[in-house]
């Protein structure tokens, strides 16, 4: 490698998917001639071409100058490729047996195969794990692998080095470097029609001698291992960072008092801006945000408050219609899961519902496209920051009818419980008279509760854990609306909910800033990575 990019290893390598650029450029230099010097004494590209009668290619054509002693020829003048076979389904079995091979698919090259096998006699186009494969069609095109003992279907050819003149390690470098993958792109049919001869017989391909591409594959086998402890360094370093910083956001929320929650804050205060320089740490920050906020420990309690217990019991008689309705509420557990401050209450969540809006699934079937209908809201829909103005889809008016407990009047949550369980939205008016759909539940809390303290509260993973925990799983996973209803709830006075509202906006708005210069740093860094890379090719 370069010099350039020796001296800023660690800029390269920290850079946002830079050991995956640092990959590519080993193979760049590598095909460049300019990973390892060049021998005298080994014999040039162009007495190489003139053993075998290949022709090189005009010097305007080629891609970039190369070092003494190599030379560019085209693709067809020294290699080949062997399309497979696909054998009928009738032919295959999941089980080895005398006299069948295994029939390689692109499944059968990643980390997950899925074996099946042939009759030998069912198949023409065999490969051993020397041979070099390449993905013809979809998304697999122009991916390289090495191959298995067996035979290779359709989706796949095989190599041929016509000429002999390649080290097969070498020769997986170069299809696997960024001009020998330009050699599949830019292919004008669609990528289901995968690729022919034609279309890659007069792409460029450099020449070296053999004794040269020894001493490349050897030094890119050893740039590779200096990749792979870089990553596995940086994983390490990853994981240590993120213990860390959990363990002293978890020292905050684990304070027993006053004086402890100051003396754990300063230590973090101390190094914040070497502790929240990822966005998983900053989204860890955030949710250590919401504990407290929900444990009574971001803002102060205030005695001239109304206790929530006192909010409760006037809802008590609505709660009882509730009951009455359907929605019993679980006893309350003898252990609770944390001391709640003076003037703050446990409740189950269904304690916190409007009794004439419970807790409730929307449309089931919603029927075909109405196009003057009732606008139908999905989990596609559901946006806390931006919902947009009216759901697509609408539904015919004789099915909304038969679901008018679930129309909206503006301002309720809503909340993904099929597929996407959790997703969180709130209607805005505009939404008045839509419906939604099965997969959505509509929660509508009392007026003596705070919507936005709900919504925080359903972002904070003490209450998520107790609902999501448990989905099930049919066709997607599915949430039970009764473990929402029966969810732990911590309950702070009503103006402390206020208080604490105001607080999480605020210091949400400060992690979203946080993100954002993380984001122009990583991007600058990135930048500056490319620049480097760039110029280690130049």
């Amino acid at each position: 490698m370069t010099a350039l990019v020796t001296a800023h290893l660690p800029l390269v390598a920290g850079a946002p998917e830079g050991i995956k650029k640092l990959r590519a450029l080993i193979l760049d230099l590598a095909i460049r001639g300019k990973l390892v010097p060049q021998d005298p004494a080994d014999p040039t590209g162009d007495v190489l071409l003139g053993r075998v009668n290949a022709a090189s290619l005009p010097e305007n054509e080629s891609p970039f100058a190369l070092p003494l002693g190599w030379a560019w020829t085209r693709f067809a003048e020294l290699l080949d490729f062997q399309g497979g076979g696909q054998p009928p389904k009738s032919e295959f079995s999941d089980v080895q047996q005398h006299g069948y091979v295994q029939l390689i698919q692109i499944r059968d090259l990643g980390e997950k195969p899925q074996p099946v096998f042939v009759r030998r006699e069912a198949v023409s186009k065999f490969c051993t794990s020397e041979d070099i494969l390449v993905g013809r069609y979809g998304a697999s095109v122009g991916k390289i692998f090495w191959g298995k003992d067996g035979a290779y279907n359709v989706a796949l050819v095989k190599m041929v080095d016509r000429s002999a003149m390649f080290d097969r390690r070498f020769l997986y470098l170069l299809l696997s470097s960024p001009l020998g993958q330009s050699y599949f792109s830019g292919i004008s049919r669609s990528a289901q029609d995968g690729f022919n001869k034609g279309d890659i017989a007069d792409r460029p391909i450099p020449v070296c001698s053999v004794l040269e591409q020894h001493r490349i594959v050897a030094k890119v086998d050893e740039l590779m291992a200096l990749c792979d402890r870089l990553e596995a360094d940086q994983a390490d370093a990853e994981a240590a960072h993120a213990q860390l910083v959990q363990a002293l956001l978890d020292s905050l929320t684990q304070a027993t008092d006053a004086a402890h929650f100051r003396a754990h804050w300063q230590r973090l205060s101390e190094h914040f801006h070497t502790l929240f320089t990822t966005e998983a740490s900053i989204d860890a920050l955030k949710q250590t945000v919401l504990q407290l906020a929900v444990m009574g420990k971001l803002v102060s309690q205030c005695m001239n408050d109304e206790p929530a217990s006192e909010l409760l019991a006037r809802t008590s008689a609505a709660s009882s219609k509730a009951k009455k309705a359907g929605s019993a509420v679980t006893p309350m557990p003898v252990e609770l899961p944390f001391k709640l401050p003076d003037g703050w209450a446990w409740a189950r969540f269904n304690d916190l519902i409007a009794p004439d809006f419970p807790i409730a699934y929307g449309v089931l079937v919603p029927g075909p496209e109405s196009a003057d209908g009732v606008p139908f809201v999905r989990i596609a829909d559901l946006d806390l920051v931006a919902p947009k103005r009216l759901p697509e889809k609408r539904i015919s008016p004789e099915v909304d009818a038969q679901f008018a407990r679930t129309k909206l009047r503006g301002g309720e949550i809503l909340m993904g419980v099929v597929g996407s369980i959790g997703k969180l939205g709130l209607a805005p008016a505009s939404w008045a008279g839509a419906n939604i759909a099965r997969a959505v539940c509509r929660i509508v809390p009392i007026g003596a509760v705070s919507t936005p303290y709900v919504l925080w509260l359903l972002q904070t993973q003490f209450m998520r854990q107790q609902f999501l925990g448990d989905t099930r799983t049919l066709a997607q996973p599915t949430l039970n609306i009764g473990l929402i209803r029966d969810a732990l709830t911590p309950v702070p006075p009503l103006a402390e909910q206020h208080r604490i509202v105001a607080k999480v906006d605020e210091l949400m708005a400060l992690c979203d800033q946080l993100k954002a210069q993380l984001a122009d740093a990583r991007q600058q860094h990135a930048q500056l990575a490319t620049a480097l890379i760039e110029q280690a090719v130049a």
